[in-house]
């Protein structure tokens, strides 16, 4: 094995010249030089300084001007909360560690940092379903004239907690474990062996069928079918033209927001895969510091996005910012009676966005 496995912790460095020590009581500064403890440090800071603002922006908002609290926007809520979460409980502690060299804060705080990260990933992915579903139904039409109420995206909501608590739940009651991965500052459920005694090669498996490939799976197929059906409506003539062009407008943000998660969260997913069928193999502890920390990125694009896409978010937001004033109310006013938030589209018909 070219690694060296604690009670705890796993560091990817054969302990064959007696150096390696507990990520929990010393700096791991043989993994890789300083100043690269301090990059990530710095990294970590950004995505506070810029992702809970953001986050906490869109909730804000959202509460405070009732005409966006439509059915769709509760769950791109739920994905902002889920990432208030994450900042406050997962990246604090990270920067802090990475600034120490070491996971300072113990076993116990790398369950919890370990347990908040990978919840606020299922959260997203989970989301990205249900809105995948959301827009198949409202487009595609398998149930006829569907509209998604209220009611639905509370289940909706209710869904992806349950599904990303079943994910990041179980290593807390032994069904495998949180350690420190990559440069032993962050954690993250146990790819990197097979220890029989937390049962981790079914946990693995498990969490890269249910909550990666199934999700994944379905995703593709509801968009498959909604990229044919916004075809054949198209050259139907089905729709209005100003339906079809607010069904596009929700499906393009959507979409974006689905290859969003996929630059952030396949290549943590790729090297996670690879570690865990490549037992024993020699990787360094960049390997699988790069992708972990990047995912992290997650939190920030997903409000960035629904902020850029969402025009009627977006005047909102300004009134807000601006104590109830829009400087730039005149230069959007000759386009606002044409168009309305792209959320509403899921609960009617013919609301254009």
């Amino acid at each position: 094995m070219n690694g060296t496995e604690g009670s705890n912790f796993y560091v990817p460095m054969s302990n064959k010249t007696g150096v390696v020590r507990s990520p929990f009581l010393y700096p791991q500064f043989y993994l890789a030089e300083p100043w690269k403890y301090s990059a990530l440090a710095a990294y970590m800071f950004f995505l506070i300084v810029t992702g809970f603002p953001v986050n906490f922006l869109t909730l804000f908002v959202t509460i405070q001007h009732k005409k966006l609290r439509t059915a769709l926007n509760y769950i791109l809520l739920n994905l902002a909360t889920a990432n208030l979460l994450m900042i406050v409980f997962g990246f604090t502690t990270t920067m802090y560690s990475s600034m120490n060299g070491y996971f300072v804060f113990g076993t116990t705080m790398c369950y919890f940092e370990g347990f908040f990260a990978t919840f606020g990933g299922e959260m997203a992915l989970w989301s990205l379903v249900v809105l995948a579903v959301e827009r198949y139904i409202v487009i595609c039409k398998p149930m006829g004239n569907f509209r998604f109420g209220t009611s639905h995206a509370l289940i909706g909501v209710s869904f992806t907690w349950i599904m990303a608590l079943s994910c990041c739940a179980p290593p807390i009651f032994g069904w495998s474990r949180y350690i420190p991965e990559g440069m032993q500052c962050s954690c993250g459920p146990d790819y990197y062996t097979l220890n029989p005694k937390y049962n981790n090669f079914s946990f693995v498996i498990y969490m890269f069928t249910v909550h990666f490939s199934i999700p994944l799976t379905i995703i593709f197929f509801c968009y498959g079918r909604l990229l044919c059906a916004v075809k054949e409506a198209a050259a139907a003539q089905q729709e209005s033209a100003t339906t079809q062009k607010a069904e596009k407008e929700v499906t393009r943000m959507v979409v974006i927001m689905v290859v969003g998660f996929l630059i952030c969260w396949l290549p943590y997913a790729s090297v996670a895969a690879y570690i865990f069928t490549h037992q024993g193999a020699d990787f360094g502890a960049i390997f699988m510091t790069i992708p972990s920390f990047f995912a992290k990125s997650s939190a920030l694009y997903n409000p960035v996005i629904y902020i850029f896409m969402n025009k009627q978010f977006r005047q909102c937001m300004v009134t807000t910012l601006f104590c109830g004033k829009n400087p730039f109310e005149d230069e959007e006013s000759g386009t606002s009676q044409t168009k309305t938030e792209v959320s509403s589209v899921s609960t009617t018909q013919v609301s254009p966005a």
